[in-house]
């Protein structure tokens, strides 16, 4: 799978880039009609200190892109909640498709 990545008022990294890798080629061995992946990682002014560093993945895969966005205190929850929220439509798609 290709993962791109996109940054908008934050600093690269590569650590960063290292943990949603793994994390996504975890997904991808469960769910091998994924053919590539959009990682974007923001910040938005907030006054709430528990969210502000949004994370947002979109997957490309026949048919529907699946997409999930989230924001937390830090870039590593929000990556662990959107790989959970992908992990559950992935889920549902792959049950919807075994239906037909």
């Amino acid at each position: 799978m290709k993962i791109n990545f996109e940054y908008h008022e934050v600093a690269a990294s590569q650590r960063l880039e290292d943990f949603v890798t793994e994390r996504l080629n975890k997904i991808e061995t469960k769910y091998d009609s994924i053919i590539s992946g959009d990682v974007y990682f923001k910040k938005e002014n907030s006054s709430n200190p528990e969210k502000g560093k949004i994370c947002s993945v979109r997957l490309s895969m026949p048919g529907a892109t699946i997409f999930a966005e989230t924001s937390s205190a830090s870039f590593e929850a929000s990556v662990a909640k959107v790989i959970t929220e992908l992990r559950s439509q992935l889920q549902k798609r792959k049950e919807k498709l075994k239906a037909h």
